[in-house]
């Protein structure tokens, strides 16, 4: 259980449904990675996802976002190692702009 923060600044409390970690990879396929771990989770669940800054995380929140998911929180996590971060991302339904792919 996480309370939400972040880019949006919600306070209420979410609950994390899966979680992949994909700091030993790079783009594109941070993104494979973290369209797979959503299409494990039902809409309206959270992933955590943990990524090193820079490319992946600029790529991952910005491509969940235009497929119609929402970036929950985004912060820095020094404990998992230099430039990790973690993101928490809430799944859409596939109706909130952006296309979803099958």
């Amino acid at each position: 259980m996480v309370h939400g923060g972040g880019r949006e600044g919600s306070s209420r409390t979410l609950d994390i449904a899966g979680a992949v970690d994909l700091r030993q990879l790079a783009c594109p396929m941070t993104w494979v990675r973290t369209r797979l771990a959503l299409d494990r989770i039902a809409p309206g669940e959270v992933l955590e996802v943990v990524l090193l800054a820079g490319e992946p995380l600029e790529n991952v929140p910005r491509t969940a976002e235009q497929e119609g998911h929402r970036v929950a929180l985004r912060e820095a996590r020094p404990e998992k190692g230099e430039g990790a971060w973690r993101v928490l991302l809430v799944k859409g339904t596939g109706t909130e702009g952006g296309v979803m792919l099958p």
